[in-house]
């Protein structure tokens, strides 16, 4: 997925040979190689970045979720002990089931 952002392999990195000149290696290639290693740096802290954002968005996500489970799980049990109309249970035992959906994953 984010393979084609980086322009430059591992592979491409270690095999790069530079025209030699009289005076050794050609400056404008070499700092034109190293612009493209820059931009590739660059371009994985870009990556980084973002994964580490929609981590913590779906880590907060779960939380959230985890907690609203809890709190059914509770209504469930005051109700179970309660002795309510069915009406209230099957809507919590419904709710729950779509958030261990949601948390878990479709079995």
């Amino acid at each position: 997925m984010y393979q084609e952002r980086i322009l430059l392999t591992v592979k491409d990195i270690l095999e790069k040979e530079f025209k030699i000149d009289t005076r050794g290696y050609r400056p404008q290639e070499v700092d034109k190689f190293l612009d493209v290693i820059i931009r590739d740096y660059e371009e994985m802290i870009s990556i980084i970045k973002e994964l580490d954002s929609d981590k913590k968005s779906l880590l907060e996500d779960n939380m959230r979720l985890k907690q609203e489970i809890r709190m059914l799980r509770t209504k469930l049990d005051v109700v179970k002990d309660s002795g309510t109309s069915d009406a209230s249970s099957s809507d919590v035992l419904r709710r729950l089931s779509n958030l261990e959906k949601i948390i878990y994953g479709d079995d």
